[in-house]
């Protein structure tokens, strides 16, 4: 401090001056004019709660603070101050903390892809299923009250393809093939369904508000019979299956004349296991038929669906008729059109929900893919651990692929886990008959230890941090 007086005080710094102390015992203390405003202005500096004497020991109080701050060991990879949404903290979690565990257990072959920035990034999602001519394609022209690019309405299966409609600057559709490597898009893990699926895809984008907020998924219409099964040359469950784990809802589609549910039908809703929370069912076309007609329809509909759904509750089922043409007056009464109004505004609620719900709804994925990953892990290393150390291990490992189930059953026992979150049996089965059990790794439990406290305290602390952007 007496050096930066002398130098204020017009003296020149020299090794005679360093050396003579009785020259420097006499000078004034240094000036620190403007250090306070410029203290106050850095708001990456903590103000101190203790009230300060003076305005120099506020200041050290402060340097200190903020020297800790930056020197301390707890500081991660990605510092906390980049962090600035609960997007963004599950990004660095998936990164830094789930991703690692999914690469060394191959997570990624036997479930899903690795996740990319833009699949945290994507606007709400909803898909529509249902049989031809149930009218999907006219429930997304009536929402959004204009035609979009590429759509074919009619009584025939017309649409044959996934189609995407979201938003864009100008109208137009792009190819499967361009969509899949699009690096903004959250498309990037269909290519492993192949080039036969691709060209059965494709997007259309176009300049709409209600767009802005929410993306739909067209799907091709479910047809019955082995002619139309045979024909599809792309596994169509797998596709729905992730489009589903994507989809913040799913519409199911009837028509009171179609209330049959095929084997392929049965497959598809099997495929949506684990997203129940997501389904809705949209008896469309109802004003097709008259009040006694719809009441035997509507009872028909629900023993069909408490079939194949599996479930004690009832599902949520929508009646109305979702086009642009006015309610067919000439064979509901007066009753059946206050009805469909006020089922079309609870459905038009439901959706427009969705993107509030859309970050909460990505917390649940996360956290239902980790769990996912860490019941994969002691999956693939309990296989690794019954392998032999010398002899016999292809007869080892045709022994550990035929009893699977059984195997299943001692990891659930050894390590106390839910029965509910393992995968299906058959599904791995099949892709463990590609791979050699002897290469798999051995349990790490630091590994799954970083996944649990994940878990336990980083995500809690993330939503205590940060507020849902939609609120």
């Amino acid at each position: 401090m007496k050096l930066v007086s002398l130098a204020q005080a017009g003296r020149e710094i020299t090794s005679d001056i360093l050396k003579s102390g009785g020259l420097m015992e006499n000078t004034e203390p240094p000036s620190m004019e403007g250090l306070e405003t410029f203290v106050a202005k850095n708001k990456g500096l903590k103000m101190d709660s203790k009230p300060a004497v003076n305005g120099s020991a506020s200041v050290q109080s402060q340097i200190l603070s903020s020297a800790q701050w930056f020197t301390s060991k707890s500081v991660k990879k990605t510092p906390p101050s980049a962090v600035t949404s609960i997007i963004d903290g599950l990004k660095r979690l998936y990164n830094e903390k789930l991703k690692p565990l999914e690469a060394t257990y191959r997570f990624n072959d036997f479930v899903s892809p690795f996740l990319t920035n833009s699949d945290f990034d994507a606007k709400p999602m909803v898909m529509l299923l249902g049989q031809y001519s149930t009218g999907k394609t006219t429930f997304i022209k009536h929402l959004l009250r204009c035609n979009y690019p590429g759509a074919h309405i009619g009584p025939e299966p017309t649409t044959d393809r996934f189609v995407v409609v979201m938003s864009g600057p100008d109208e137009r559709t792009i190819p499967g093939n361009t969509i899949a490597v699009h690096a903004d898009l959250p498309f990037s893990g269909l290519t492993t369904f192949g080039g036969a699926f691709l060209s059965k895809f494709e997007c259309s984008q176009m300049s709409h508000p209600l767009l802005d907020q929410v993306t739909f998924v067209d799907t091709p219409g479910v047809l019955s019979g082995e002619k139309q099964r045979t024909q599809r040359t792309y596994d169509f469950t797998g596709v729905i299956s992730w489009f589903a784990a994507k989809c913040d809802l799913i519409l199911l589609l009837f028509d009171p004349h179609k209330l049959d549910i095929s084997d392929e039908f049965k497959r598809v809703i099997a495929s949506l296991r684990g997203n129940d929370d997501k389904i809705r069912v949209v008896l469309n076309k109802a004003d097709q038929v008259d009040t006694q007609q719809l009441m035997r329809v509507y009872g028909a509909l629900m023993w069909s669906l408490g079939k194949v759904l599996n479930t004690p509750e009832v599902v949520r089922v929508y009646i109305g008729s979702f086009n642009d043409k006015p309610i067919n007056g000439e064979v509901v009464g007066p009753i059946e059109q206050e009805l469909f109004e006020k089922e079309q505004d609870d459905l038009l609620m439901d959706l427009i929900d969705i993107p509030k719900k859309a970050c909460d709804r990505q917390i649940n994925e996360f956290v239902k893919r980790a769990r996912a990953a860490k019941i994969h892990a002691y999956i693939i290393s309990h296989l690794k651990k019954e392998m032999p150390a010398m002899m016999g291990k292809a007869k080892a490992q045709q022994r550990l692929i035929d009893n699977l189930e059984d195997e299943f059953a001692k990891v659930q026992r050894e390590f106390h886990l839910p029965g509910g979150d393992f995968p299906n049996v058959e599904h791995f089965r099949e892709v463990l008959n590609s791979y050699n059990i002897d290469k798999f790794e051995k349990l790490k439990p630091k590994m799954i230890q970083v996944v649990d406290d994940m878990l336990a305290y980083e995500i809690p602390e993330l939503l205590k941090n940060f507020r849902n952007p939609y609120e």
